[in-house]
């Protein structure tokens, strides 16, 4: 069974950073493209970023570009967000999934963990 515990959300400031993580278990995490989402209310879902099983091919949206950095430990199972320049409008619930299909034409898969909130405000 795929389970998707994501960590390290928080209430911070504008400007702040926050690195959320998220633990992997019932699948084969080193051979899977990976990738965070998130969702705020009365936006719908959000793609952030992918990556892929060995970290060579990276995406970002160009919301977060340049402040986001996604990575993986495929020896710990886990995938990290790294979150620079934190901004009001990335505020919302973030989950972590995999990939499926192509690197450039895939979408994320729907089995998510409980998510981690992220809330900037001043």
């Amino acid at each position: 069974e795929v389970r998707l515990v994501e960590s390290g959300g928080g209430m911070v400031q504008p400007g702040d950073s926050l690195t959320l993580s998220c633990a992997a278990s019932g699948f084969t995490f080193s051979k899977e493209l990976m990738t965070w989402v998130r969702e705020a209310p009365g936006k719908g879902l959000e793609w952030v970023s992918v990556i892929s099983p060995g970290s060579v091919r990276i995406r970002y949206a160009e919301s977060v570009k340049g402040r986001f950095t996604i990575s993986r430990d495929n020896a710990k199972d886990t995938l990290y967000l790294q979150m620079n320049s934190l901004r009001p409008d990335d505020t919302g619930m973030y989950y972590c999934a995999k990939w499926n299909g192509g690197f450039y034409t895939g979408s994320p898969d729907r089995t998510w963990g409980r998510g981690t909130q992220v809330t900037v405000s001043s």
